[in-house]
């Protein structure tokens, strides 16, 4: 099958892209990992391409005392490869490398994931843990969201027709800041079935466990490491139900053990 017929623009700076976008049935393309297949299946019909690879802002990285901010269309591998400022230590690295194949790897973008909102995908489980928020643009005003307060459910977000996504801010965390992510799934490459991702920062007074690829937004358990700690040798499935799972049995078992083994990583770290 091949996509409906639609207009296509490469707007140079993000002003020229929100008058685009201000079109009926505008469509943002970033890496088009995702949005390529959905063209063709013709689950997306746009009537105009608004391509913002050429947006020099978008792939800027900037950073202060307090945070690293990375542009929205930095891609993947560009974080494998350690081209961007890590404010984790390497611990995104260590994500990116993991996601899909190289060779999507080099064209899908971190604020493309984060806007398609795949309860699957990695960055959205790995960013919210991290404290992340969002940079977006629109029309009238630029705003900042939470990562945790961006995404609604699957595949739905908080993010408006005539929006788009400037950047990802993530505080910069101690030395000592530990980190965990571990990912079910049948093969390499593939879609989770269960994320468990732990970060802890002591020095911060900062932690945070995130359970991944629920079928809807990251859950994130109220606990505390040494709540986790006790967990782990223990029964936390009641955990993740409080914190809003409605998975089977099965699905339970296998995201608490995501959680349990990221745990343990960030303890190995």
């Amino acid at each position: 099958m091949k996509p409906v017929a639609f207009e296509y623009a490469r707007p140079a700076t993000v002003a020229e892209a929100l008058g685009l976008l201000a079109t009926p049935g505008a469509k943002v393309l970033a890496g088009g990992q995702t949005l390529g297949p959905m063209l063709n299946l013709r689950l997306a019909q746009p009537a105009v391409l608004v391509d913002i690879t050429r947006i020099a802002e978008l792939a800027a990285v900037a950073e202060d005392a307090a945070s690293v901010t990375i542009g929205a269309i930095v891609t993947h591998a560009a974080i494998e490869d350690g081209l961007v400022k890590d404010p984790t230590g390497g611990f995104l690295a260590r994500v990116a490398r993991g996601i899909a194949y190289r060779a999507v790897r080099t064209r899908g973008t971190i604020g493309g994931s984060l806007a398609h909102a795949d309860p699957a995908a990695d960055w959205l489980s790995c960013l919210t843990a991290l404290g992340a928020q969002l940079l977006i643009a629109g029309s009238g005003t630029n705003r900042r969201l939470p990562l945790a307060g961006f995404v609604r459910g699957a595949m739905e977000t908080e993010l408006a027709q005539t929006e788009i996504i400037l950047g990802i801010r993530l505080p910069k965390f101690s030395p000592s800041a530990r980190f965990g992510f571990h990912k079910i799934c049948r093969k390499a490459g593939e879609f989770a079935d269960a994320i468990g991702v732990v970060v802890d920062d002591p020095e911060r007074a900062y932690f945070c466990a995130v359970a991944g690829a629920t079928g809807g937004r990251p859950l994130v358990p109220e606990m505390s490491a040494a709540d986790l700690e006790a967990i782990t040798v223990g029964r936390p499935e009641t955990v993740l139900q409080s914190a809003g799972f409605t998975g089977d049995t099965y699905q339970l078992q296998l995201h608490t053990i995501a959680l349990q083994r990221a745990y343990r990583k960030a303890c190995a770290a």
